[in-house]
């Protein structure tokens, strides 16, 4: 059981960075050249490559060469599912801090 939970932290500390969040919600449902993930993020294709470097070593995007470019794409799409549910009560959080706020 102990190795299931060294597992599941090094999985998320692969999602305790904002780039990286947003790479995994830009795949969501689509696979992405690294062009196509510069143009969206407006990043460098160091950084780029640089988290999505990272995210292939854990497994969570792969990855596929097409002529000169290289797409990249969820490994395991129920991840968008955590994702999804994490968004959601951080939506809920801000709302309840926006109504606190409000009411002082």
């Amino acid at each position: 059981m102990k190795e299931l939970y060294k597992l599941h932290a090094e999985i998320c500390k692969v999602f305790s960075n904002p780039t990286r969040l947003e790479i995994l919600d830009l795949l969501r449902d689509k696979e992405l050249s690294v062009t196509e993930l510069i143009e969206k993020t407006k990043l460098t294709q160091a950084n780029i490559s640089q988290h999505l470097s990272i995210m292939k070593s854990k497994g969570i995007v792969a990855s596929n060469r097409k002529g000169k470019n290289i797409y990249y794409w969820l490994a395991y799409p129920k991840i968008i599912k955590a994702f999804d549910i994490i968004r959601e009560l951080l939506v809920e959080k801000l709302k309840k801090n926006r109504k606190i706020i409000t009411e002082l």
